[in-house]
């Protein structure tokens, strides 16, 4: 693409990183939550995140993002570690999931996540496919938040491109699970 489409090009990219699949069907409240475990980050130390052992101690949080270290998952990754907190109390853990590799979580972890929550690495991107969480972009993850249940269903699912909102909606959510469920 010539110099003169920069601008475009930038643009385009944008709007892929913020729109889901064409058609794409993420999982509704209710299905069961695709169990997995997957090479994780924790404050730059790199452990193996099981879903099913985290589901033992309280609801999930899984939410996938786009790319490590882009404008807008920096901004939802700050975002969740300043409400991890906050989940915390109400029982709830996060685990942040993109394709990046390992190495680049440990330091997304560290920088952005601010050693509070951990983030899932997905190279082969099975764990987002079994989550609708596909992009149109090849090596990425569209941006999609779930809240899973201890009984291992999705009680709550958001998409969309703000990543505010995905700590917001997602709060919420818990709050709401922990009412109907002390």
């Amino acid at each position: 693409m010539p110099a003169a489409f920069a601008p475009l090009r930038s643009t385009l990219l944008a709007l892929a990183l913020a729109a889901p699949l064409a058609g794409h069907a993420a999982l509704k409240p209710g299905d069961a939550a695709p169990s997995f475990q997957t090479p994780a980050a924790l404050a730059g130390a790199s452990f193996d995140f099981d879903l099913a052992a985290a589901l033992k101690k309280g609801p999930v949080v899984l939410y996938f993002y786009p790319k490590a270290f882009t404008h807008g998952c920096t901004i939802e990754a700050n975002a969740f570690a300043e409400a991890t907190p906050r989940f915390a109390a109400l029982g709830a853990s996060v685990i942040g999931m993109s394709h990046d590799d390992i190495d680049t979580l440990k330091r997304f972890s560290r920088e952005a996540c601010r050693d509070k929550f951990a983030v899932g690495s997905d190279p082969q991107a099975r764990i987002i496919k079994s989550y609708d969480a596909g992009s149109l972009l090849p090596g990425m993850a569209s941006r999609i938040s779930y809240v899973v249940g201890q009984d291992g269903k999705i009680a709550f699912a958001h998409e969309g491109s703000n990543p505010l909102r995905h700590v917001e909606e997602t709060f919420k959510a818990v709050e709401k699970l922990r009412q109907t469920r002390p």
